[in-house]
């Protein structure tokens, strides 16, 4: 017998395909018909060891209230009911899942971690259409060969299990964007997780890893990668070929040596505490021209080259607990640093005093070190000059403003003209008197990841904004806006947009259709109503700010967005839920809201 198929025995238990249970834990009929209209489910908590047969069987058995009401005028139309599309069964006592997971094809999501599962049935892989796949926090040792054929998935959470094996079939899930793996017994991983062309987040986090194979910088979309708590003694050079790379996490490793990266221009995070690193050169920090946070404590490092000044964006240096006896005088002129850690090292040049009087003090005592001292011009200053030249493009905005005290409505071609070939990553245009968006944005679409067009003048949004395709963060806050074209449900990797202060009467369409969105900010707009239904889509969100607009009402079924943590609606002229309610926070309004949801 095959590994697969004694995989596919072992997982069948009795009862399963089709057959219905002696005993089953009762389910609120409520809950059943509410499922039927609404498409989701949610059974968590409710300390269930096993799944009820009327929810594997809630598509194909008619309901109940099929034999007492056949009127086609009937209120209730049961015949109208809702294929389940997302069925929640986390923080309960599952072992197991029947093979009748089968009846519930259209499921996209499904959720059962947090449950003592030691297997997964084989008819899970028949879930075509499933997207997001949460299986972690349970005791799965292996996972079955069809679960990778669930390619339209773009979410998978295997993380605290027991797993010490992937199979090469992951590979196939070339949709996926989220994988976590964090927390198991993987020893490797296999090579066909270069084919992952899509993913965005990938977490290896706490298992055995000696090594990550080279295959992996084939992710070319990928932004963020977290192997901390590993056992690797190098990573492979190729993974300086991670062009999107955004956010590195290698800490609590074996590294002997900081890696280069030529590559990697947008990457903001380098975090590679708790190693044996013992070297820093100039050949580490030429490339990192977008580092903004570069942690390198309980490490062996004896020195700081003259340049770590080409850094112009760092805003947090952490060197705690390495060997570090002096500072180049340079590190006082990086203008965002505002957190340099340096406890634990032998520093003889700098007294204590000035250290504990924080980074600000520190920084002001190095740069009067550098008045003081006549320095020699190091090579590196080559290095210096160029950089500052591309500090100074780099964030357009504000060398716009700087040569706009005249409140000009355009921006001058001769700031896009300056930015040529440099890899825009931030563009602030704030606070100016901009009717229109620039239409010369649309040359950094392939690079630009955070826009803010606040406090302008702007009453409509251009298309050109629309192909900004890595577009993260979009500030358009206080302007003169009333709609929002539907072509900017083509930025699916938006993750967070500022709407306030305009005059939206309605809550943009377009939003619904964004599955990335975490944040959305539009209070003090004039919008009358929010579709509760379409907004359950988007299960990233989890901040909502409609403060101070006209709701007349808070429909009920805004409860049913679980992962909502913060929601604010004070300043609406509804009159539930109360002030009363209100002021108690997210989890309060969202549990008043889901006991009033009709069953």
């Amino acid at each position: 017998m095959s590994r697969r198929e004694g995989s596919k025995f072992a997982n069948r238990r009795p009862g399963s395909a089709f057959q219905p249970r002696a005993t089953e834990a009762p389910v609120p009929a409520g809950l059943i018909k509410t499922a039927r209209k609404s498409g989701q489910l949610n059974l968590s908590n409710r300390e269930l060891s096993e799944v009820p047969q009327s929810v594997w069987r809630i598509n194909v058995d008619p309901p109940e209230e099929s034999h007492l009401n056949v009127s086609f005028t009937a209120s209730d139309r049961w015949w109208d009911q809702t294929d389940l599309t997302k069925l929640i069964l986390a923080s309960n006592k599952l072992q197991c899942l029947s093979e009748d997971i089968q009846l519930l094809p259209a499921l996209t999501v499904l959720d059962v971690h947090d449950n003592l599962l030691s297997s997964l049935p084989c008819a899970i892989g028949q879930l075509s259409k499933l997207q997001k796949l949460n299986i972690s926090h349970n005791k799965l040792k292996e996972l079955p060969d069809e679960l990778w054929d669930l390619t339209s998935l773009k979410s998978l959470y295997l993380h605290h299990n027991e797993l010490e094996w992937i199979q090469e079939g992951i590979g196939k899930l070339i949709h996926l964007e989220e994988l976590d793996v964090s927390s198991n017994q993987l020893k490797a991983v296999p090579s066909t997780l270069g084919e992952l062309s899509s993913l965005l987040k990938f977490i290896l986090a706490n298992n055995k890893l000696k090594c990550i194979p080279s295959d992996i910088s084939k992710m070319r979309s990928l932004k963020l990668l977290d192997a901390t708590y590993n056992e690797l003694e190098c990573v492979p050079p190729e993974l300086a070929n991670m062009v999107s790379l955004q956010q590195l996490y290698l800490r609590h490793n074996k590294l002997r040596h900081l890696p280069q990266f030529p590559s990697c221009k947008y990457l903001k995070e380098l975090h590679v505490g708790n190693n044996q690193i013992e070297h820093l050169g100039s050949e580490h920090l030429k490339n990192l021209c977008a580092i903004t946070v570069l942690e390198l404590r309980d490490n062996k490092l004896k020195s700081l080259p003259d340049e770590i000044l080409m850094l112009q964006d760092l805003e947090r240096l952490d060197l705690t607990n390495n060997d570090i006896s002096s500072l180049p005088y340079a590190l006082g002129n990086l203008p965002k640093l505002k957190s340099l850690l340096l406890e634990g090292n032998p520093l003889r040049s700098i007294r204590r005093d000035i250290i504990n009087r924080g980074t600000q003090e520190l920084l002001k005592y190095l740069r009067s070190r550098i008045q003081g001292t006549n320095i020699k011009l190091l090579p590196s200053a080559i290095y210096q000059s160029w950089y500052w030249l591309k500090a100074v493009v780099y964030n357009v905005g504000d060398d716009w403003r700087r040569q706009s005290d005249r409140k000009a409505t355009i921006v001058p071609d001769a700031v896009f003209d300056a930015a040529d070939g440099v890899p825009i990553t931030t563009m602030n245009l704030s606070k100016n008197l901009l009717t229109g968006v620039p239409s010369r944005i649309s040359e950094f679409k392939a690079t630009v990841t955070d826009v803010n067009l606040g406090f302008n003048k702007l009453s409509s949004v251009s298309l050109e904004l629309c192909t900004l395709e890595f577009l993260i963060h979009l500030d358009l806050r206080n302007n003169l806006l009333t709609s929002l074209p539907m072509e900017i449900k083509q930025l699916q990797h938006l993750q967070i947009v500022i709407l306030s202060f305009n005059r939206f009467k309605e809550f943009p369409n377009a939003l619904y259709q964004i599955p990335a969105l975490e944040t959305i900010l539009i209070s003090n707009n004039q919008m009358g109503s929010i579709d509760a239904f379409q907004l359950m889509q988007l299960d990233k969100l989890t901040t909502l700010d409609m403060q101070n607009n006209d709701l007349m009402q808070v429909p009920p079924e805004l409860g049913s967005c679980v992962n909502l943590r913060t929601l604010l609606l004070e300043g609406n002229p509804f009159r539930n839920p109360r002030a009363a309610i209100l002021t108690r926070g997210t989890a309060a309004v969202l549990e008043y809201l889901r006991n009033r949801i009709p069953t």
